[in-house]
């Protein structure tokens, strides 16, 4: 089993920070219920050092979750209640860890973007004075671009990172429209996390948990509140290449949304979601690659939609 002591400074960037949010066009509360952070996004070795130089990593997503027709969200310039959403998106980052270290850390720099698409539909749309029945929306383009910069140690079975990271508000997005790919504000993202991987036994445990200041769109005038999210793993190799486990997260904002364009008051949201996850590492041009595919149920919603998400996660090595 010391399979795992080789392939764990390999396999770690599979699980990037650099999403986040745009996507998550299914949850509502912040300004339409979409945050900066991607849930679920970080799953099993989250926290475990890389192996040096280039790497890509792709990341399939699916979100399907609708919310109750008594709960109203606005988007933009218009106020919607019985809100349903489906989206799906790849989303790549290229990403590269120099041999050089920091503080004794292995540094990292990444940035990510993406292609997606997402269809919004509410049931009762007002958007003063007009008001619209059964409305939907579908938007197609590209995602905001996320930096993303990490630092994390390794001793024995443990390990330690922490990142930054943000939104560049440049995919797609109207403050007209229900559905967006972008989120049309700037943010930022820090945070830390730890994994515990045995690599005689193969059990892992990992989390990352973190905080999001979000800038004002001065499109829609409407400021999202501080959001807070955890996410974690627990997971066992049963053979030197295939691991299975399960996963979670949760989402739970700080501090309530404002600017003059919030026209629903204090509205803050949460949401958790856990399901099962499959792993599998493989060789590609001599050097370790991995691909894992989780998915999620949610639950304990307030102030955003709840449904099923389903995550696919490839790192790839591209060499020195």
């Amino acid at each position: 089993m010391k399979i795992f002591s080789r392939a764990r400074h390999q396999i770690a960037g599979s699980f990037f920070l650099l999403t986040i949010s745009l996507f998550s066009s299914g949850t509502y509360a912040d300004e339409g219920g979409v945050p900066f952070w991607l849930s679920g996004q970080y799953a099993s070795m989250a926290a475990v050092p890389m192996a040096t130089g280039w790497s890509l990593v792709a990341m399939p997503y699916s979100y399907s979750g609708s919310a109750d027709k008594s709960k109203t969200f606005q988007r933009g310039q218009s106020l919607n209640a019985g809100l349903s959403a489906r989206e799906s998106f790849v989303l790549m980052q290229l990403g590269y860890v120099a041999e050089e270290k920091i503080l004794g850390a292995q540094p990292y720099i990444g940035i990510g973007w993406g292609p997606g698409t997402n269809t919004t539909t509410a049931s009762v749309s007002v958007t003063n004075p007009s008001v619209q029945f059964n409305r939907a929306n579908t938007s197609n383009g590209g995602t905001d671009i996320y930096p993303l910069a990490s630092l994390t140690w390794n001793s024995g079975n443990n390990n330690y990172k922490t990142y930054i990271t943000g939104d560049i508000p440049v995919g797609t997005y109207s403050p007209t429209s229900l559905s967006s790919i972008g989120i049309g504000h700037a943010a930022m993202d820090a945070g830390g996390g730890y994994t515990y991987l045995n690599n005689t036994t193969g059990f892992e445990v990992s989390g990352i948990v973190g905080a999001t200041y979000n800038w004002q769109n001065s499109q829609a005038n409407y400021k999202n509140g501080i959001d807070s999210h955890l996410d974690w793993s627990v997971s066992q190799f049963v053979s030197q290449s295939w691991q299975v486990g399960i996963a979670g997260y949760v989402y739970y904002q700080l501090t309530a949304d404002s600017g003059s364009g919030d026209n629903v008051g204090a509205f803050k949201s949460r949401v958790a979601a856990v399901g099962p996850q499959i792993g599998y590492l493989f060789k590609m041009n001599g050097n370790q690659a991995y691909i894992n595919l989780r998915a999620y149920k949610e639950y304990w919603a307030q102030n955003r939609v709840e449904g099923y998400a389903a995550i696919a996660t490839i790192s790839l090595p591209l060499g020195k």
